[in-house]
């Protein structure tokens, strides 16, 4: 359970990292990262993070394709995270 816990810490930093990353790429220009890349790393653990980042840096937050995913990520989790409880709960 330790395991689980220092992924999720580590997993939620980087996404929050890579919104930043985006949105500084964005206002100067650059290179940007692909959408792919920041639903992956939400996909993986990092929604918490994911979203942090895009609230704080007001990044991707009018982007209707991009929410739709995000949010679709966050509610299969959800549903993951309790079908584990569930199970975990009754055995």
């Amino acid at each position: 359970m330790k395991f689980v816990f220092i992924y999720l810490i580590i997993v939620n930093y980087i996404a929050f990292s890579l919104y930043h990353l985006d949105k500084q790429r964005a206002i100067k220009g650059k290179q940007r990262i692909s959408e792919k890349n920041l639903l992956t790393i939400a996909a993986f653990g990092g929604t918490l993070g994911a979203y942090i980042g895009m609230q704080k840096y007001r990044h991707k937050t009018k982007k209707l394709s991009f929410k739709l995913w995000f949010y679709g990520i966050l509610i299969l989790q959800i549903l993951f995270f309790f079908a584990i409880y569930k199970r975990k709960f009754f055995i």
